[in-house]
């Protein structure tokens, strides 16, 4: 008779358990990519007409761990954005924020030009 008020069909799977094949190994987790260690922050104004961009040079990260960074960044400073070359063009001045974004993301050393 069952424990319990409802049929449990695997209750007599446990005495069985030699019988059956091992499963496979699990899988690994793969590490938390490492952050880059430094970022050069800067503020421009010439040559965008007169609009400031906040401009995040120098990071050491692959063309799709930036279009990442850039999609997370426009996202958590609710701005616009783009890639320009090898830096993140922010639209606004948005150097104080980026700075805490980037010191929680484990950028070790953050450099204002």
């Amino acid at each position: 008779m069952p424990e319990g008020p409802f049929n449990n069909p695997f209750a007599g799977l446990s005495s069985r358990k030699s019988e059956f094949p091992e499963g496979k190994a699990p899988v690994k987790e793969k590490a938390a990519p490492v952050a880059p260690p430094r970022a050069v922050l800067r503020l421009e104004k010439k040559g965008r007409r007169g609009k400031e961009v906040t401009v995040v040079e120098q990071l050491a990260l692959n063309a799709q761990q930036k279009q990442e960074w850039l999609s997370q960044l426009k996202a958590a400073l609710g701005c616009g954005g783009a890639l320009e070359g090898e830096s993140l063009v922010l639209q606004g001045d948005h150097r104080e924020r980026l700075e805490a974004w980037l010191l929680k993301k484990g950028v070790a050393r953050i450099s204002k030009g």
